[in-house]
């Protein structure tokens, strides 16, 4: 499957999903913006059914390349990001489930054995959404109580977290400043975790976001609203060879996962 083709279907379910990010993107388009796409980041778990390296195949046989790996310590996460010439930065990150409880190991062990064999190992897996059935609300919180990442994956499953607007390549909007007052100005939340922008142009890379969209979600016991997802916007700075930084800063990605965090 070409890469075209690839982030085609991953756009229309992220949008389908969640109204609010083709709102900001054509927000973007009516004040005569082009949106180029920075990156685009996945959520999974470190079981070797499902992990980085079998969510990035689809990627890898389009035709990107590793580029990096990141730690989070305090969210128990690993990363790597893949890079393909004229494509977005793909981030992908999993869930180390041997730092959490016996009960989250658990429910991670059953919601992976949950998956159909069919998906497993095929092109479908990374579009494949909650494959293991209606998730459990009750489940969900007492997820959500050790890690809000994977209660968001226990509910979402394999599905674009984000996508991300490269500020770069806006003209009239060109500084996350200008970004998030446009935002702001429109009724959006912004993601202040650690302020609404992080990380700095010493560190050659600018990130901010919006707070993920409340949606409808049907668990077994009945409808609930939950995060869905949100929508990222990065600025990037020229390193000392003059070339744009294409890599991340674990410190300001640690507090971009905040934006599914549950907040009143």
């Amino acid at each position: 499957m070409n890469a075209n083709r690839i982030f085609d279907r991953l756009w229309n379910d992220y949008t389908q999903q969640n109204p609010s990010v083709r709102q900001v993107h054509d927000l973007f388009l009516i004040e005569g913006e082009t949106v180029m796409n920075d990156h685009i980041a996945f959520r999974t778990f470190d079981d070797p059914r499902v992990n980085i390296d079998v969510l990035s195949r689809i990627f890898i046989e389009a035709g990107y390349v590793y580029k990096g790996d990141y730690h989070f310590e305090e969210k128990h996460l690993y990363a790597k990001h893949f890079e393909m010439d004229g494509g977005p930065r793909v981030f992908i990150s999993e869930l180390l489930a041997s730092k959490f409880s016996p009960y989250v190991q658990q429910v991670i062990r059953q919601t992976v054995d949950n998956i159909p064999a069919e998906l497993l190992g095929s092109d479908e897996l990374i579009f494949s959404g909650c494959s293991w059935g209606k998730p459990s609300y009750e489940v969900y919180e007492k997820l959500r109580a050790e890690s809000e990442y994977a209660a968001w994956l226990y509910v979402h499953g394999f599905r674009a977290n984000h996508f991300t607007v490269s500020v770069n390549g806006l003209k009239k909007y060109n500084t996350l400043e200008k970004v998030n007052q446009l935002l702001k100005d429109n009724g959006f939340r912004i993601n202040d975790s650690g302020g609404e922008i992080k990380g700095t142009p010493a560190e050659l890379l600018e990130q901010s976001s919006i707070r993920s969209e409340m949606i409808y979600v049907d668990f077994i016991e009945g409808s609930k609203e939950i995060p869905g997802c949100y929508y990222e916007f990065a600025r990037r700075y020229p390193d000392a060879d003059g070339n744009l930084y294409s890599g991340f800063i674990a410190k300001s990605a640690d507090k971009i996962f905040e934006s599914t965090d549950k907040v009143s």
